[in-house]
């Protein structure tokens, strides 16, 4: 407990620092922790059998976040998403010339991390210019709301959990839980909604019913996936936590929900 606790902490102050530092550092640390994230990816699903392309799909990866977020920034208004396309074509030939059995296995998994891991980051990222330009209100937001929305299940779950909310793939998990997170992460909108006065009360809440949600689902999926493959941790780079891909599940699935309904609703 004390390991995780220690780790939690200083996990959380590198991600503040990243975040209120401005967009280049936030773009290249979470640039970084999307990699992290995709190879963890690739390294649960391998097999004797299964061989997931990790060097291409990191190509595949970069090609992928870096334009939107040199978009996002306005550092370069042409299309340079397109160079994912011959990047993505280069994991089909890339198989053909690799041993296995289960071709098209490999290529499915390679891509399959691409949306799991790099596309949910890419919108995270492009929660932070909701408005045109890099604020901090909203990435930091966000995070604040996925935090409080883990903490309060965990602390409700932990005192007052009874009834399971989905035992066949998380058994810990349970309603009280999941109504406990919300109700902290709802207040955690309200005191967002006097601080960061960009959006109003009710918007902070949809956001934070958004990713109790979507960060319900998302974790639920990835301990689908990990007991898909016999893991009980998707790896070992956070002591007490596991892997990084385990601290960021919540976000695989909440960050696009979040991304379209500031986009639809309020910009």
């Amino acid at each position: 407990m004390k390991t995780r606790a220690i780790t939690g902490f200083f996990f959380v102050l590198v991600m503040l620092a990243a975040v209120l530092l401005g967009e280049k550092t936030f773009a290249v640390f979470f640039i970084l922790l999307s990699l992290l994230c995709l190879d963890e990816f690739y390294k649960l699903v391998k097999t004797d059998t299964l061989k997931p392309q990790r060097i291409t799909g990191a190509l595949l990866a970069l090609s992928i976040f870096i334009p939107v977020l040199l978009q996002l920034n306005h550092y370069d208004e042409k299309n340079r998403l397109i160079i994912a396309i011959p990047t993505a074509a280069l994991i089909f030939i890339a198989e053909l010339y690799r041993k296995s059995k289960v071709p098209y296995q490999n290529i499915g998994l390679t891509f399959l991390g691409i949306i799991l891991t790099i596309l949910p980051f890419c919108f995270y990222a492009g929660i932070g210019f909701a408005d045109g330009s890099y604020n901090f209100h909203y990435s930091l937001g966000f995070l604040i709301l996925l935090w409080s929305s883990d903490t309060g299940a965990y602390l409700f779950g932990r005192s007052l959990g009874k009834n399971k909310l989905f035992e066949k793939h998380s058994p810990k998990k349970t309603w009280e839980g999941f109504f406990g997170g919300m109700i902290v992460s709802l207040l955690a909108a309200f005191i967002l909604s006097t601080q960061f006065k960009e959006l109003s009360y009710i918007h902070w809440a949809m956001m934070s019913l958004i990713i109790v949600i979507g960060g319900t689902y998302g974790d639920l999926c990835e301990s689908m996936l990990k007991r898909s493959f016999d893991v009980k941790d998707s790896g070992t780079l956070l002591p007490g936590h596991g892997g990084v891909l385990d601290r960021f599940d919540g976000l695989f699935i909440a960050a696009p929900l979040v991304y379209v309904y500031l986009t639809v609703f309020t910009f």
